[in-house]
Formats: structure tokens, sequence, C-alpha cells
């Protein structure tokens, strides 16, 4: 019993930690996508998941994983983007 609990407590953590692999890059995505400039997407992916990312959980989490979509909730919630993620989405 306990090694099957511990095989699906391994897998949920497996699954918890892709799924916000995942939800990192639909940020960056849609970053680039709200952007127009997937090569400023390129340079600055560190700084775009460090901006946004809060922003993205908090506003759009029930969105993801659908990238289309959480542009469209990124630039719906423009004027609530913190000052960082702002300064993404406007360059």
């Amino acid at each position: 019993m306990n090694r099957v609990m511990n095989s699906v407590t391994s897998s949920n953590t497996v699954i918890r930690i892709l799924r916000a692999a995942g939800f990192a890059a639909a940020v960056i995505l849609s970053c680039t996508a709200f952007t127009g400039s997937a090569d400023a997407a390129v340079e600055a992916t560190a700084e775009q998941r460090a901006a946004c990312t809060p922003d993205a959980f908090r506003l759009c989490s029930g969105e993801i994983p659908n990238i289309p979509a959480i542009t469209a909730c990124m630039r719906k919630n423009k004027t609530n983007l913190s000052p960082a993620c702002k300064a993404v989405f406007d360059k």
C-alpha cells in the first residue's frame, strides 16, 4: 500500500511540476503574442516570466493552458497588471 501511495504522490508531484512549466511557457508565449515581438521575447524570457507570471496566476488562471485565452485575458486586464508586467507588454 505504501508503495502505491508513494507512486501516486510522485506522479502528482510530476504533474504539478509539468503544469507549472507549461503555465510559465504559456505566460511567455502570451507575452510574445501581446507585444508582437518574438525577438524581444527570446531575449527577455526570464524577465517576462518574472514580471508577468504572478499577474497571470492572479488574473487569468482560469484560462490555463489556452495561450490565446491567456493573451486575451492579459489584454483585457491590462489596467490591472503590475507595473513590471505592463512594461513588458508596452515594449
